[in-house]
């Protein structure tokens, strides 16, 4: 019996090993960076983050902002909705990024969650607007979910927890009758500041947690520990974060970010293996098509994910 016990956990270990991840990608930030659907045409992406709606909440107007691609302002990024269609079709999920490094955006009350929550639903999910002359800034497409990107801003952060409870309310809605797709992008340093408390309310299906810009908690070139911090900060993420799916969040060349990036062979050697063990592993989420252009690292690792 213990022969077979052996084997069984050998079985299960080995399953879980081989449980296969999935690549996640920003994209909307820089206008050389090709089309959306060239960019789920490659086949590397699972899930493509249309960053940023970069200006929210506390009585401003949502602003999206999609660099060289579009000017939101004058409805031009309507022009994107064959686009994300083409890449559903091919079973990439499609989210709105919002927040992002730069730009004005806050939450002050359970109110001000409740507005943006609709807003949401009606300009970019399975809603309709309900304003006359209403408009869809990107035309008829229903995005998949929404993304908190949430760097910094005012307001309180307890407040992020109750939008992702207002948005998620809104699955099974709508003339699609889709679910809504929750996803955040804390920092490494745990509990995550802005979107720690939210990430509490177990509601969020994907977390790709950005291991760069934060050298306590990323992977750390030459030194002798090299991918020590980044396991521990790892196992604080996956055992304190209810979650579908927890990803390694890094930079997709040298150039994408301060610091943090892991070269391809360290990164099927040293850090992947050891991320695999868990259960909650979900892959690898990349800043961004830009800079994944540059240098192919998504093709590189794709396979190793």
């Amino acid at each position: 019996a213990s022969r077979m016990a052996a084997i069984f956990f050998l079985l299960v270990v080995s399953s879980r090993g081989a449980h296969g991840g999935r690549i996640a990608i920003y994209w909307g930030q820089n206008g050389n960076e090709g089309t959306l659907a060239d960019t789920c045409a490659t086949g590397n992406y699972a899930f493509v983050n249309l960053a940023f709606l970069c200006s929210f909440g506390s009585g401003q107007a949502p602003q999206l902002n999609l660099a060289g691609h579009c000017d939101a302002y004058s409805g031009a990024c309507a022009n994107l909705t064959a686009d994300i269609a083409r890449c559903q079709s091919m079973g990439v999920k499609v989210l709105l990024s919002i927040g992002g490094g730069a730009g004005g955006y806050s939450l002050a009350s359970k109110q001000d969650a409740s507005h943006l929550a609709r807003y949401l639903w009606e300009s970019f999910l399975g809603g309709r607007p309900s304003a006359p002359g209403g408009r869809r800034p990107l035309g008829d497409a229903v995005l998949d979910g929404v993304d908190f990107d949430i760097e910094g801003g005012g307001g309180d952060p307890r407040y992020y927890g109750a939008l992702a409870a207002y948005l998620k309310a809104y699955s099974g809605k709508g003339a699609a009758g889709k679910e809504v797709l929750l996803s955040a992008a804390p920092q490494c340093p745990f509990p995550d500041q802005w979107v720690g408390k939210a990430l509490d309310t177990g509601l969020f299906d994907y977390v790709w947690v950005q291991f760069y810009n934060n050298p306590p908690c990323q992977y750390a070139a030459g030194s002798g520990g090299g991918a020590a911090n980044l396991l521990d900060a790892w196992r604080q993420w996956t055992s304190g974060v209810e979650a579908r799916y927890i990803f390694l969040g890094l930079p997709a060349s040298p150039g994408a970010a301060g610091s943090g990036f892991i070269p391809v062979g360290s990164l099927e050697s040293q850090v992947l293996p050891a991320l695999k063990a868990s259960s909650k592993y979900g892959g690898v989420m990349l800043w961004s098509r830009y800079y994944d252009d540059q240098d192919g690292y998504s093709s590189a690792i794709k396979n190793a994910v």
